[in-house]
């Protein structure tokens, strides 16, 4: 396995730290507006701040997004999903609960998905290590949680 770059940690940790501070800030409007609604309002002012990056990058290749293929629109709906979820759980079980289930969550799919090689992704078979952390991650999500 390739060495991890301080870079590529620093940028993980913040989208993890991004994850922990729109989750409750979700909640708090989901709390004023509705579920689905705090949904349209993070998508619009993720629209908002995203056509901003992009006039930055210079449109990168968004000329390209017709040759997608069809699953590839479903991320939205993830996302809808998620700031569901996020309504839901968060006043049932506090922050940091809705957040360890959300990243338990991920990690599984994550491990499917790296197993299997699902869409276009490298293949990384599951091994008892992965399967070991996987099992403490429960573990911990339980403690976490109680």
């Amino acid at each position: 396995m390739e060495s991890i770059g301080l870079l590529t940690i620093i940028v993980g940790l913040l989208g993890g730290v991004a994850v922990g501070v729109q989750t409750p800030i979700a909640n708090v409007i989901g709390q004023k507006v509705g579920s689905a609604a705090s949904s349209v309002v993070v998508h619009i002012s993720g629209l908002i701040f995203s056509v901003l990056v992009l006039l930055l990058y210079r449109g990168e290749n968004i000329q390209n997004w017709r040759s997608l293929p069809w699953w590839a629109y479903l991320a939205g709906l993830f996302g809808v999903i998620l700031y569901l979820t996020i309504n839901y759980t968060i006043p049932r079980i506090g922050t940091l609960g809705a957040i360890t289930l959300i990243i338990i969550g991920q990690l599984v799919t994550g491990t499917v998905i790296d197993h299997f090689g699902f869409f276009g992704n490298v293949v990384r078979q599951v091994d008892a290590g992965r399967l070991l952390g996987l099992l403490l991650l429960i573990a911990s999500s339980y403690l976490l949680t109680r």
